[in-house]
């Protein structure tokens, strides 16, 4: 026997509830039209005139889930004002509510709703897991109000609420899907913007192109602060073919209070140094030289302000680097740091100390380049050098001799010392 009809509310809302689309939102993916059973004519003509009864009171039904939400889930109170809440939370039931009067009428604008509600707390960064408890309590709800009321108006037929349960909860799954989806989709692209906005900051401060007044905004968004001891490392993959794994090292860990930021830019592989209490020789275990990377660091500066003028500093310390894995640390390269500064008058040093010696025949000129290098580093000890070459202290002496006639310059004298060491420097990096 088929239920009495009753009569729908005459305040029951018509139309279907169609959300508009919101700028910036990704756009939901497709899916197949719902597919309701009809096997039970009286149980869906049940469960429509039970739902447009919960539709004439679904201010009544926002209130009370907004104050279960409200109770159970902190997150939101913490996040979403009450009047957000309550609007999102009253536009959510009425699409699911209409949903269970004309499923094919209304499947596109509830899919969405629940779209743009998981976007939209994805921007505002409410915890998923808040979001998906709010969508199931407003779920229960919604099937309780509907057992209560056929209960209460059609005690009789009440029970034929069973044949429906499964498609509502199917509904409610269907929909938690589609929130955590767009959930994930945002989240992802929020992570990315974020990414892509920290390495913008990170090359204005290499750059030195950071706004004073932007300076405080950009140490928030880093994590790093104002003042501060930094360097900047600048970093060049090996000139040859990279090191067998067998003879590299795995990288140190970093000291600790110090952090590093590695940035990768169009000119070149930098990593911005936060030092601590560390200094600059502490941190070059973790920068890759020994995977053969060449690396320079420059001066510390004491100001996240200074960073452009550390990276410009450590730019210099690199191209005083002439061998795979190579560390250079701009305060012990200081004349190599001059010579690559001003490659000219590097070049016409190398003519005025060192022009007669490169005139010689490939075997001796090296044998002298490499001779003079070695005596100026043994302090001037003719037996050091010799040991270092592998030859008789006289053949050293012999050779700082030849020198002398050829280039017409003494090696007792202090200034010509210097100049003979800026020119072999000049001579390597320059020619490297």
């Amino acid at each position: 026997m088929r239920p009495p009809a009753l009569a729908p509310p005459a305040a029951a809302p018509t139309g279907p509830v169609r959300p508009h689309r919101l700028r910036g939102l990704p756009e939901e993916p497709p899916a197949r039209r719902p597919v309701r059973s009809r096997a039970d004519t009286e149980a869906e003509q049940l469960l429509c005139r039970t739902a447009a009864y919960l539709l004439r009171d679904v201010d009544g039904l926002a209130r009370e889930l907004v104050a279960q939400i409200s109770e159970r889930e902190p997150a939101y109170p913490a996040t979403i004002g009450p009047e957000e809440l309550r609007l999102e939370v009253r536009t959510s039931l009425e699409s699911s509510v209409r949903t269970l009067l004309d499923p094919a009428g209304t499947w596109e604008a509830a899919r969405l709703c629940s779209w743009q509600i998981g976007a939209r707390r994805a921007q505002r960064e409410l915890p998923l897991d808040a979001l998906l408890h709010a969508f199931r309590l407003g779920g229960e709800l919604v099937w309780r109000r509907l057992v209560d009321t056929a209960t209460r108006r059609e005690p009789d037929h009440a029970h034929l609420l069973l044949h429906s349960a499964a498609g509502i909860w199917s509904f409610v799954d269907e929909h938690s899907d589609l929130i955590t989806q767009a959930y994930r989709l945002v989240e992802s692209q929020t992570a990315r913007e974020h990414r892509e906005r920290a390495r913008a900051m990170v090359q204005a401060l290499l750059d030195g192109a950071t706004r004073i007044t932007d300076l405080p905004t950009v140490a928030a968004a880093l994590d790093l602060p104002e003042r501060g001891r930094y360097a900047v490392a600048a970093l060049a993959g090996p000139a040859g073919p990279p090191r067998h794994p067998a003879e590299t090292a795995p990288p140190a860990d970093p000291p600790p209070g110090v952090r590093i930021i590695r940035h990768r830019g169009t000119d070149g592989e930098h990593a911005l140094l936060l030092l601590g209490d560390a200094g600059p020789a502490d941190v070059a275990d973790c920068l890759g030289h020994h995977r053969g990377a060449r690396v320079g660091i420059g001066t510390v500066v004491e100001e996240l302000g200074e960073i452009g003028a550390a990276r410009h500093a450590a730019d210099i310390a690199l191209r005083t680097c002439t061998a795979d894995g190579d560390v250079a640390l701009l305060h012990e390269r200081l004349p190599a740091a001059l010579v690559v500064s001003l490659p000219g008058f590097g070049s016409a040093l190398v003519d005025r100390a060192l022009g007669p010696v490169l005139e010689l025949d490939h075997q001796d000129r090296e044998s002298m380049l490499s001779t003079l290098a070695a005596w100026l580093d043994s302090a001037g000890s003719a037996q050091r050098a010799g040991a270092r070459l592998f030859c008789h202290r006289n053949t050293v002496l012999n050779r700082l001799r030849r020198y002398e006639q050829l280039s017409g310059r003494s090696l007792n004298h202090p200034r010509a010392l210097v100049e003979l060491s800026l020119a072999l420097d000049a001579h390597r990096l320059l020619s490297a």
